[in-house]
């Protein structure tokens, strides 16, 4: 069957799917330092919290989720709210085929539709890349333009090994004065979001 790989939206239906893909990353990598696989229905809980404010979005191929991404808040404190967090995961089988940089040229166009003005990631990182984790993720954001801006060593321990957590920044926006109002996921155009899917479609 040929790949025909397209971006949408993201819903609590999804839950079990977007679950299964990310339930291998937690049993078997150190990509995340999660132990122990969430249930569907916390799962559920969490899309349907993420997305009253920021973009949750699946790649499909056909008619199968392959991965998703999804931006979330960078911390709680109110004048933190113009930064933003990413994540990704892809179907293990699905790595190397340019998903993730689809993924994330729709997530970086939504977030500048909300006015957010930076996005960050924390990433799990290793002092030497092993069986659990490598600096991959490091490598594929450096790709997409975002910096290493700190360190934490020895931070995390997950099969019995120490790991380090690094956070990477993507500068997004221009910081005006006074700050651009935050315009929630739901409050966005469909027909924007189309529009933003179609063209991450294409690159």
């Amino acid at each position: 069957m040929s790949h025909d790989y397209t971006l949408r939206s993201a819903s609590v239906d999804d839950a079990a799917d977007l679950l299964n893909i990310y339930a291998y990353y937690v049993k078997h990598t150190a990509i995340t330092y999660e132990y122990d696989v969430p249930t569907v229905e916390e799962f559920k809980a969490r899309i349907e919290t993420i997305k009253t404010k920021y973009p949750y979005i699946v790649v499909m191929d056909n008619d199968k989720i392959v991965g998703y991404a999804y931006l979330s808040a960078f911390h709680i404190r109110p004048a933190y709210q113009w930064c933003a967090e990413s994540a990704i995961y892809l179907d293990k089988d699905y790595h190397h085929q340019g998903l993730g940089k689809m993924l994330y040229h729709a997530l970086e166009a939504i977030a500048k539709a909300q006015n957010f003005q930076s996005i960050n990631a924390c990433i799990a990182y290793p002092d030497i890349n092993d069986a659990y984790l490598t600096t991959n993720s490091v490598d594929f954001h450096t790709h997409l333009g975002y910096e290493i801006v700190g360190q934490f060593h020895h931070c995390a321990y997950k099969f019995n090994r120490w790991y380090n957590m690094v956070y990477m920044e993507k500068m997004i926006g221009h910081h005006q004065i006074p700050a651009p109002q935050i315009i929630p996921f739901t409050m966005l155009d469909p027909f924007l979001l189309e529009s933003i899917y179609q063209k991450s479609n294409q690159n």
